[in-house]
């Protein structure tokens, strides 16, 4: 899933070299941290934070297919 969320992020930013994905894994649920150069947090986030979304849907989708739960989190 890590592939996954970092492949997404670094086709959508200006800086791909900066984006800077942790991994927090706990029994059932993981958590990414996705940090990125700050001229790039907009076009992650998107407008009304449309894309952000798309993108924890999918990352959603994936965990649900391995009975697990994800949930991405931007850190500024």
């Amino acid at each position: 899933m890590r592939e996954l969320l970092e492949y997404i992020v670094r086709v959508l930013v200006d800086h791909p070299n900066d984006v800077r994905i942790t991994e927090v894994d706990g029994e059932r649920t993981q958590i990414f941290e996705l940090r990125c150069h700050p001229d790039d947090v907009g076009k992650v986030i998107g407008k009304n934070g449309k894309t952000v979304g798309a993108i924890r849907v999918l990352l959603s989708t994936a965990a649900a297919k391995q009975g697990r739960r994800a949930m991405l989190e931007i850190v500024e």
